[in-house]
């Protein structure tokens, strides 16, 4: 074991504009750095939770309790296992079945740390030789005519794969902004993705999966709530678009879990959160289970800052993938810590030569 010191600092994180959800309207994020240092070199983590969807803060209210187990953490976090590869048993005893994203600050802190503190998690051509990641364009719920800007401002910016949040507004409204850009670009030419985030019900989903399907959508993230497996099997057996599960994964833990949800559900696509399911070591089993079912997944972060986003998109580049990844979204904040993170042409590049900002 190598002594060393565990210290966190909170850091509200300001959106550029009112970022619209299911959830509500979210205006700032509170996400927390972990550093974990023997005084020659520091490894940094990000611990970020969200308000309403991590199983950890499902209230405001909650984030004492996040912050007094992040507190308790590093105070047990006085000495560590000296490599990589002894790391996951060390941190099963520290008891964060229920703290995903404490677990993946900490297995995030803990790789920069012993990979010599200068955040290169994974050494692959994103990280060392600027190989772009190709990655959708996200538009945020909201008013017709800013969901219209922000279609016009990702095209305009070269993205070829478009991911539009529906379910906020009425879905007349929705079908006509995706039929336009359908109307304007092939499904060659541009790839299609909608997140209902489970706004839709037994009532009313098939009519919009039929409405996709016609559109030619690639797929549907979450296209009903989540704990519903037999209407979801169903669903997934019949559509005329791809159904790909998210908020589902949430709180399944255990690999016979995971296990038995992709068997009941027989989803085509998995969406991966570290921060949301729990780090690395969990989306290695989803990826497992998932390709040994013939489920395709894609990666995407949530809401963390350029920290988290900088790990998850290494390890991405670690697994050699093909199709967009849900990476875009370094450029929601105000006071982002500066990182060498840049979105250009559709594709997220780690620039070589750029330093990074302070925490």
């Amino acid at each position: 074991m190598q002594k060393i010191n565990c210290h966190f600092k909170k850091h509200i994180l300001q959106f550029t504009f009112d970022a619209g959800t299911s959830r509500g309207v979210l205006k700032t994020k509170a996400t927390y750095f972990i550093f974990i240092s023997d005084g020659e070199r520091t490894g940094t983590g990000e611990a970020s939770p969200l308000i309403g969807l991590s199983i950890e803060t499902p209230t405001q209210s909650a984030f004492d309790a996040y912050e007094e187990k992040l507190r308790r953490v590093c105070t047990e976090l006085y000495a560590i296992p000296v490599s990589i590869t002894e790391m996951y048993a060390f941190l099963d005893q520290l008891a964060l079945e229920h703290y995903p994203s404490i677990y993946f600050g900490l297995e995030m802190a803990l790789m920069d740390f012993y990979k010599g503190g200068n955040k290169i998690l994974f050494e692959t051509a994103f990280s060392t030789k600027e190989f772009p990641i190709p990655i959708n364009g996200l538009v945020w719920m909201g008013n017709e005519d800013f969901m219209r800007k922000q279609i016009r401002e990702k095209i305009a910016k070269g993205f070829r794969t478009i991911k539009m949040k529906i379910g906020a507004i009425d879905w007349a409204t929705e079908y006509g902004l995706l039929k336009a850009m359908r109307e304007e670009f092939s499904a060659e030419e541009l790839t299609l993705r909608v997140d209902a985030n489970g706004a839709f019900d037994e009532s009313n989903v098939m009519p919009v999966l039929e409405a996709l399907g016609d559109l030619q959508v690639h797929s549907i993230e979450q296209p009903i709530a989540t704990k519903q497996p037999e209407l979801m099997r169903s669903l997934c057996s019949k559509t005329p678009v791809a159904i790909a599960l998210d908020e589902e994964l949430i709180g399944v833990v255990r690999m016979e879990q995971k296990k038995k949800l992709l068997e009941e559900t027989l989803a085509h696509y998995i969406i991966l959160k570290p921060s949301l399911l729990g780090g690395f070591a969990t989306c290695n089993e989803w990826i497992q289970l998932a390709e040994e079912m013939n489920i395709g997944w894609w990666m995407t972060s949530a809401l963390e800052s350029n920290i988290g986003l900088n790990a998850i998109a290494q390890y991405t580049a670690s697994k050699e993938v093909s199709m967009p990844q849900g990476l875009g979204t370094g450029g929601l904040y105000h006071n982002n810590i500066n990182s060498p993170l840049t979105i250009t042409q559709g594709t997220l590049l780690y620039k070589q030569g750029v330093a990074w900002g302070n925490e």
